[in-house]
Formats: structure tokens, sequence, C-alpha cells
């Protein structure tokens, strides 16, 4: 499976669901491109649910850390959600696990924003 993701709103914060590869090969730019299209329109919170990502490699690590960028440089932020072991330990690799707020699930990370935290 290639790379492919799907946006809804819940409430305020728009909810990216990622699934397959975030890869060179796969990934392209499609998360970046819904958070810039996203907070042009002015929105400000995000959740990037990866509970279905399969793989990720640097190119998808420095993906992530692009969309954290865009949107701290809209006044927003980037939680992630789902995130599965996998990727998780890819990430703690990385450290962006100390620049991402990581949440079990999408609920919740939204129940985060919803406390503003």
């Amino acid at each position: 499976m290639g790379f492919q993701v799907n946006t809804r709103k819940a409430g305020e914060v728009v909810v990216i669901e990622a699934a397959g590869r975030l890869t060179l090969t796969d990934g392209h730019t499609k998360l970046r491109d819904e958070i810039h299209v996203s907070a042009g329109y002015g929105t400000k919170r995000f959740i990037l649910n990866l509970s279905r990502v399969e793989a990720i490699d640097s190119y998808g690590i420095g993906e992530l850390a692009r969309c954290h960028s865009v949107a701290r440089q809209a006044g927003g932020a980037l939680k992630l959600g789902g995130v599965n072991q996998k990727v998780l330990e890819v990430l703690k690799i990385s450290h962006l696990n100390t620049i991402f707020e990581i949440y079990p699930d999408e609920t919740e990370a939204l129940r985060a924003f919803a406390a503003g935290r």
C-alpha cells in the first residue's frame, strides 16, 4: 500500500488519518500539504492519527518535523495519536518523541486540546 491521508474536522481540530508507508517512495508531501491548506484557512489545531502507518523512514521523520513546523508557524499545534510501536521506536531514535505530544489514540489527543493542553 502506498501512502494515503483522510482529513476531517472534529470541532475546531483537523484530524488527519494517515495510512500506509510514510517513506521517500510513498509519502510525497501529502501530510504537509494538508496542514498548509488547513492552516491557510485559519485552522490552528491538528491531530495526526498514525495508527495505520505501516512504516516510516528518514524521509517520513523529516516530513513529520516539517508538519510540526508548519503548524507552529501558523500559531497552532500538532499532536500525534495512535502511534503504533514500530513508528514510536523510530520517533524515539530520532528524538522526535521529545518534540511531539504523543497520545495513545485520537480520542486522548482531542481531550488534550479540549483541556487546553
